[in-house]
């Protein structure tokens, strides 16, 4: 592709004058061949227009950077510039070709662009499937059924600090007792509501009321350090998006 042809939606012009200046620094071949201001001129340009790549930010009115990607996914690759990384994190695990948070760093734009280079000579994924609003969650527990030796625990759930996967099981840690549910973590993490424990490790789900600190050390992992518990906990790096002020 000797011309690749970019389309830039974001409702605020100072931030769409900063990333078209960036990228004509870091993608000099590239066109920018329209900017929207909303969602609805989105739309309209890039049914016009029919760019390889769109930069979307994901809250913009008349149409938001999410439904915008059910309009570009299957024809145009799609990358995020958002100060709001939830829906955007979901996408990129699903296809997306990445999501960079305002405010933007030509760095991490860099690494973008690079990714969305590699992508331009395959054909854009369907974004619709992975932005799919998902089912209502079932009613939440408030105790767990756990076993501790001979000994069959009732554990209220205000009360855990953390679980961790333990080969078929799932090891509970309270202040007070270890114990051991007959349930994978995969399958606890759907049942928890994710506002009160974060998954940050395929191996580790923690209650986010009892998180303290998030610390990176010099070897660039981040480590979660727990209030009234000495355990630290790893954060892998699919989950250091939760933290992403550091």
């Amino acid at each position: 592709m000797n011309r690749p042809r970019i389309l830039i939606a974001d409702d605020e012009p100072l931030l769409r004058a900063e990333l078209r200046e960036m990228l004509a620094e870091l993608w000099p071949e590239a066109e920018i061949v329209g900017e929207a201001v909303d969602g609805i001129d989105a739309v309209r340009l890039g049914r016009e227009l029919a760019p390889d790549a769109a930069f979307l930010d994901v809250r913009m009115p008349g149409l938001d950077g999410i439904a915008l990607a059910h309009v570009f996914g299957g024809r145009s690759h799609v990358v995020f510039v958002t100060a709001h990384h939830e829906h955007a994190v979901a996408a990129f695990d699903e296809g997306a070709v990445d999501y960079v948070l305002k405010p933007v760093s030509q760095e991490r734009l860099r690494r973008a662009v690079d990714r969305l280079r590699a992508r331009l000579g395959s054909p854009p994924p369907d974004l619709a499937r992975a932005l799919r609003p998902p089912a209502p969650r079932k009613a939440q527990p408030v105790w767990l059924q756990a076993s501790s030796g001979q000994t069959i625990h009732f554990i209220d759930l205000a009360d855990v600090i953390y679980f961790c996967s333990d080969a078929k099981y799932t090891r509970v840690v309270t202040e007070t007792m270890e114990a051991h549910l007959r349930l994978p973590l995969r399958e606890l993490a759907e049942a928890l509501d994710p506002d009160a424990f974060w998954q940050i490790h395929r191996g580790y789900l923690v209650a986010l009321k009892r998180i303290a600190q998030a610390q990176r050390t010099e070897d660039g992992a981040l480590w979660v350090h727990l209030r009234g518990h000495p355990a630290r906990l790893p954060v892998s790096q699919r989950y250091q998006h939760l933290f992403r002020g550091m």
